[in-house]
């Protein structure tokens, strides 16, 4: 399907509201479907945590190193899908152009996962060196090493996501992780409390519940309809997937996506860890106010993955008019629903934490943290569909040059600074002021770049610029 006129593409010069409710309409499932993900994992940690708090600690650790050093390879480097395919569905030479870019990602992928695989394979003396107690770092690298079972699923499984959101196919995987969720939950229960394995069932369950998650995707893609009326797979065409010239421009987009993805979600991992040291009422309160902010941060990032899509989409089909207003759309569309959720969390906040822990110096700690996480949905939402435009312009490099900057330059500095030091002592509250800081910098930074300094025009003929490459390479 070669669109080089925006007239052919629905949404593409229509007003604001109808883009406003398509991308709406096209962000539910996307939440959903990341919502059920993170499922997957936080059911392991649940299960596994009845045997016992060390097994609860081993299970958490595992998790959160897991996300840092490995997912965030799946959920960055995918990110270059999100200009390579976005823009090569509605304005590629041949419309098998966007099954390449699949297969490069897959095998690109699975080849990065080679040291992630080694480092948790022998992450124990690293995590000795950072001064975690013997038992907790041979535990976990036990934990890692069933788990590195499961890392090519996850990475094909994204993959495959990003593939078919790329075309428009949005609800496919949250249809499967609706199947698949169940299965994990019987999974983690049976091997976990019915087998030797103990804890070490958490991170088999995970492993084949990514694997289903791959496969029935797999499965659904070849049987759907849309999937064969759009025409996007050409079958394996290993020679033009491994391209040298395009596994360099893959490489380009995708290592600076993961170190996007990869910054943010350090930063917040070093307050958990930062939060540990507080004692034993603030680390209740961070677990809380963290859970809450994984769930929330769904929203967002669900609106990025609609608007990067749309824009690549957009900008593949050569409509810089209407890559502008989607962009647009997408930002009104996030501060709109981080609006809401501001107003439902600083309604709730003396509340909220009752459903989390009767200890009220934990109930009262959260009420007094949760206005400033509240303060930067706002923000955060901004982040979450700027990021979005800019992953679906091929502008992964910004978004990290963003983050770097705001977490590690200044907010980190900033909260550990004002949690820790005796004449501020502000605690858990001083690391979440941090976090806030760095929000407010990524999401209004972000928004500025889109609205002030952002040639659609220009963008437009790099995205035809680089689905001709594509097409030379192949001639």
């Amino acid at each position: 399907m070669v669109l080089n006129n925006a007239d052919h593409y629905p949404g593409a010069v229509k007003l604001d509201f109808e883009l406003f409710k398509s991308l709406l309409l096209d962000s539910i499932p996307v939440i959903l479907s990341y919502i059920l993900q993170n499922s997957i994992q936080t059911a392991s940690i649940i299960i596994a945590g009845r045997l016992g708090p060390n097994e609860l600690s081993v299970a958490a650790f595992s998790m959160m190193f897991a996300f840092v050093t490995g997912w965030c390879v799946a959920l960055g480097g995918t990110t270059a899908l999100d200009t390579l395919g976005s823009q090569a569905f509605t304005g590629g030479v041949q419309k098998t152009d966007l099954s390449i870019h699949f297969q490069r990602c897959v095998i690109l992928l699975w080849l990065f996962l080679i040291p992630v695989c080694i480092l948790w394979a022998f992450v124990e003396p690293l995590l000795l060196s950072f001064g975690q107690p013997l038992f907790l770092a041979r535990e976990v690298q036990k934990f890692l090493r069933v788990l590195v079972l499961g890392a090519p699923g996850y990475v094909g499984f994204e993959s495959l996501k990003k593939y078919l959101q790329c075309q428009g196919i949005m609800g496919a995987s949250t249809k499967i992780l609706i199947i698949v969720s169940p299965i994990n939950l019987v999974l983690n229960i049976f091997l976990v409390h019915y087998t030797p394995l103990g804890v070490l069932g958490a991170p088999l369950a995970v492993s084949i519940t990514y694997w289903l998650c791959f496969a029935f995707l797999g499965i659904f893609t070849y049987f759907s309809g849309t999937h064969k009326q759009n025409g996007t797979w050409g079958g394996f065409q290993i020679a033009a997937v491994l391209d040298l010239r395009g596994c360099y421009e893959f490489l380009k987009l995708a290592l600076p996506g993961i170190l996007m993805v990869g910054t943010e979600w350090a930063a917040f991992e070093i307050v958990a860890l930062a939060a540990g040291r507080l004692g034993e009422v603030p680390l209740a309160a961070q677990s809380v106010i963290m859970t809450t902010d994984q769930i929330l941060n769904t929203l967002p990032f669900g609106i990025g993955v609609a608007a990067s899509t749309r824009v690549g989409n957009l900008i593949g089909s050569r409509s810089p008019r209407g890559a502008k207003l989607a962009a647009h759309a997408a930002a009104l569309l996030s501060v709109i629903v981080g609006a809401v959720v501001m107003t439902a969390m600083m309604l709730a906040k003396d509340v909220y934490g009752l459903l989390f822990s009767d200890d009220e110096r934990v109930v009262l700690l959260v009420s007094k943290v949760m206005p400033l996480v509240a303060s930067f949905q706002i923000a955060d939402g901004l982040a979450g569909s700027c990021g979005g435009v800019l992953r679906g312009q091929g502008r992964q490099h910004l978004g990290a040059l963003f983050n770097l900057f705001a977490y590690y330059v200044l907010a980190l500095p900033m909260g550990i600074t004002m949690g820790f030091h005796a004449k501020l002592n502000l605690g858990l509250q001083g690391l979440w002021i941090g976090q806030v800081v760095a929000l407010f910098i990524v999401g209004i930074g972000e928004y500025c770049v889109v609205w002030l300094v952002t040639d659609w025009d220009l963008e437009v003929k790099k995205g035809i610029e680089r689905n001709r490459e594509e097409a030379n390479r192949r001639a």
